[in-house]
């Protein structure tokens, strides 16, 4: 049955060979992701397998029990948040992870792809906006399911893809501040080109306007989602005269770093300025004070990123988006204005 099988197989590829006008070992190193092969002929010959079926017949010689995970940064708790989500569901489909560290916010570098075709993991999970078309078209013809965490932009209609109500989340953490007699409200936002930075954004504005409260273009900064971003512009908003008694930072670890300018300015949070974050990692209900902060559920985020993505190794034909639910958690680094 074995000697079948291979004969098959290199049939199979002689057939391949022969549509694409190259030879065998062109397609061999086309199916094992070799980067020594130009991208017109490359193009050719996963075309050609794709339509001819062939990737579904190698699916089930070359899963292995790998799940691999693709940050643009791995130094974040808001990275471990997510990668325990995965390996849960990892664990319990006998499977293993490997992470991997690619790219910017928006697309894995160009040197990952090589990489993940030759392990061939049986899927990939990618905390990124988006893929390019040609590396969405490498994974697909070598049968490898990808999911996208959290998408930073607007993932194209073919990509399966899993995020939170970011909107949603800034109109919760804004209408807290208001409903506790806040008018003079900053937010510090992450960077401008993702779209959960503009969600929150839209949601603070939102509560603002609702509530009959001017949006003062002082009151609004751009973050990064780090420390530093947030120490740097709370120390520009509490500078002004007409200081913000409040501020929305949009990440617990920005939270942070509001924390520290207040103390540097010798303000006490939160008798003098309360603070809201946003993601409720764990640092939050030990930060002292204690950070009132959106929760957003990014292990259930990661677990079901992860099913989805075992789900379509199956089978599963259709492109999911999910969108799950946040919602406040107050503890201590909010109060009443004075």
């Amino acid at each position: 049955m074995q000697q079948q099988d291979a004969d098959t197989a290199k049939v199979t590829l002689a057939q391949m060979a022969e549509l694409a006008g190259v030879s065998i070992s062109t397609v061999s190193k086309v199916l094992n992701g070799r980067d020594d092969v130009s991208e017109n002929t490359r193009s050719r010959v996963e075309t050609l397998l794709e339509l001819h079926g062939y990737r579904n017949t190698r699916r089930k010689m070359t899963d292995a029990p790998l799940i691999e995970i693709v940050f643009h940064e791995l130094e974040s708790l808001w990275a471990m948040e997510l990668i325990k989500g995965v390996e849960t569901i990892a664990k319990a489909n006998h499977a293993s992870i490997v992470l991997t560290e690619s790219g910017t916010r928006h697309s894995p570098g160009p040197d990952w792809l090589p990489g993940v075709l030759r392990r061939r993991p049986l899927g990939v999970i990618l905390v990124f906006s988006s893929l390019p078309a040609e590396i969405k078209q490498q994974l697909q013809a070598r049968s490898i399911p990808f999911v996208v965490i959290d998408p930073a932009g607007d993932p194209e209609p073919d990509v399966p893809s899993v995020g939170s109500a970011n909107w949603a989340g800034g109109l919760a953490a804004t209408r807290h501040l208001i409903e506790l007699g806040h008018r003079r409200i900053a937010i510090i936002t992450g960077p401008l080109d993702m779209l959960c930075s503009n969600a929150r954004l839209d949601g603070f504005r939102t509560a603002m306007t609702m509530a009959d409260l001017p949006v003062d273009p002082s009151m609004i900064t751009c973050g990064d989602f780090h420390v530093s971003g947030g120490y740097e512009n709370a120390l520009r908003l509490l500078y002004q005269e007409d200081r913000p008694t409040a501020i929305f930072a949009s990440s617990d670890i920005q939270a942070l770093g509001v924390f520290e300018a207040a103390r540097v300015m010798g303000l006490r949070v939160p008798h003098d300025l309360s603070v809201v974050g946003y993601d409720d990692l764990s640092i939050a209900r030990w930060s002292s004070p204690a950070l009132t902060t959106v929760h957003q559920p990014l292990r259930q985020m990661a677990e079901s990123a992860t099913q989805i993505l075992l789900d379509l190794r199956d089978g599963r034909t259709d492109t999911p988006r999910l969108e799950l639910a946040t919602s406040l958690v107050v503890r201590k680094s909010t109060a009443a204005l004075a």
